[in-house]
């Protein structure tokens, strides 16, 4: 059972670890990224579905070759052919999701990738930013009726509307957005977490974030802002790949899976109850005492009713009203000034 929506309801963060070329060419580096994403507390493990075919042609113009960033110089069909995570390899990888208990999830990159994905009996898609605006893409997915997770970096509001109509036109309305800075790494003023509350009252659907950026800072802000998903790339130590650059260290994911948490447990609210100790702290409040002996009769002053610590007389506010008025009875100094004291006062 994919548990997307049962962490939502709950109000907690669904962890995603994005694989993505992390696994270095080896199916069996695939199976440790697995079984640690786990250990360190993910819900899920995400791979790539997709050829160099279905993404680009074997082309070697100007159109096809990548100027500046991470991955310059190189040729689309060549960085995609590096890349991929070989169809072979997806039961694998699913079968050993299921035995770490963690969730499986792809992002199919065509509708043949969302055919394969199908049969092997997938429980949920994911559309990459840079699909976002394959509008018949996820119509396709979508009618599948299962969860449709959509990044939505470089997008504007009109193409994400667009997006999140495409799902709705198929019949599906179970939509998660995520905030995404499609750059590698992500710079932190570029990242625009502030949009996580207005994508999720402007669209009406849960919004997380796709967090390319370096470290754990970026995911904690999202989830003190709301954000109901966080998915990061995670890499192996000692294994390099063409996402290595922008990806995350296996055990410093798990202490972001922790701060993470953390944060949901420590934003939560409005909520004014006080917890068992913060009650127990009530004592040590300011609150009315006698500092000096009071007989019956005396009137009160600043000098002989004090607001001190601890909190085991009536309110501060109370003195005002007290100010210049008889004592109806006795009290000693260090007794604290009670509801009867102030009711018989003259």
């Amino acid at each position: 059972m994919f548990r997307l929506y049962d962490r939502i309801r709950n109000g907690e963060v669904y962890i995603i670890a994005e694989m993505s070329a992390n696994h270095g060419g080896s199916l069996e580096n695939a199976l440790r990224i697995v079984r640690l994403a786990a250990q360190a507390g993910a819900d899920c493990v995400k791979i790539q579905t997709y050829t160099a075919n279905s993404l680009t042609i074997d082309c070697d113009n100007e159109y096809f070759r990548i100027q500046g960033g991470l991955w310059d110089g190189y040729k689309l069909y060549d960085l995609y052919r590096e890349a991929g995570t070989p169809y072979e390899w997806h039961r694998a990888i699913l079968e050993e999701c299921a035995k770490c208990g963690v969730d499986f999830l792809s992002t199919p990159f065509d509708a043949a990738a969302v055919d394969f994905l199908e049969e092997l009996g997938a429980e949920a898609y994911k559309i990459a930013s840079f699909e976002l605006v394959d509008v018949p893409l996820i119509k396709y997915a979508a009618a599948k009726e299962k969860p449709m997770i959509l990044s939505c970096g470089m997008a504007s509001p009109e193409e994400i509307q667009d997006a999140v109509d495409a799902c709705r036109s198929a019949g599906n309305e179970q939509i998660v957005l995520l905030k995404c800075c499609s750059s590698y790494p992500a710079e932190w003023e570029d990242m625009h977490l502030g949009n996580i509350p207005d994508m999720r009252e402007r669209f009406r659907v849960p919004v997380g974030l796709s967090d390319h950026s370096i470290g754990s800072l970026g995911a904690v802000s999202a989830a003190a802002l709301g954000a109901c998903v966080i998915e990061k790339h995670i890499k192996l130590p000692d294994v390099e790949s063409v996402d290595s650059a922008f990806s995350m260290d296996i055990e410093d994911f798990a202490g972001m899976v922790r701060d993470v948490r953390n944060t949901v447990k420590a934003a939560w609210g409005p909520d004014y109850t006080l917890s068992p100790k913060e009650r127990s702290s009530l004592v040590f409040r300011r609150s009315l005492f006698a500092v000096e002996d009071i007989r019956t009769g005396d009137e009160i002053t600043t000098r002989n009713v004090r607001s001190i610590r601890p909190g085991y007389g009536i309110a501060p506010k109370h003195l005002e009203r007290m100010l210049g008025k008889k004592a109806g009875m006795a009290l000693g100094r260090g007794e604290p000034v009670t509801e009867e004291f102030l009711e018989k006062l003259l």
